[in-house]
């Protein structure tokens, strides 16, 4: 049985603007979850590691990255009005999929909850920065991906 949330959810390949979105949406006063990847990254680069060393394994950064989400949303309480960046649960099913993990645990827990509505962001020219790893093949693939998890779930991607 699933839960109906009144959670939105930002998705899309990356540097395609979802966090430039989540930070207008906060600055209109909505409450938003930031990417927990990215949070993820900046922990352990203020710990002293490098993103290489944090995705040397990113099939363990994934399953990092899918505890922490689970557990932020977890938190939120379903009749909350949020704006979720980077995607909820779901999303970790196209980033298992790149990885070469088996998508099933995550389909079982994206299915525990039911996002309000979910937004899709057509990419943008991409720009490399400090925390992707990810080349063009790669990006090209999740934005394919990641739009198929949730329609595969039921959504109605806008």
């Amino acid at each position: 049985m699933s839960i109906n949330t009144n959670w939105y959810i930002i998705i899309g390949a990356p540097s395609s603007g979802k966090t430039e979105v989540i930070r207008d949406l906060a600055f209109l006063g909505y409450t938003t979850l930031a990417e927990v990847s990215r949070d993820l990254i900046d922990a352990e680069i203020s710990k002293g590691k490098t993103v290489k060393e944090v995705r040397v394994n990113e099939a363990e950064f994934q399953k990092r990255v899918l505890q922490i989400r689970i557990k932020a949303e977890n938190k939120i309480p379903p009749k909350q009005t949020i704006f979720i960046d980077g995607g909820g649960i779901p999303s970790n099913i196209a980033y298992y999929q790149i990885v070469g993990l088996d998508p099933t645990i995550v389909i079982k827990e994206a299915k525990k909850r039911k996002y309000r509505g979910v937004f899709f962001l057509e990419r943008l020219p991409f720009e490399k920065d400090y925390a992707r790893v990810e080349d063009e093949k790669i990006v090209s693939d999740l934005d394919r991906l990641l739009y198929e998890a949730y329609v595969n779930l039921g959504y109605d991607v806008i």
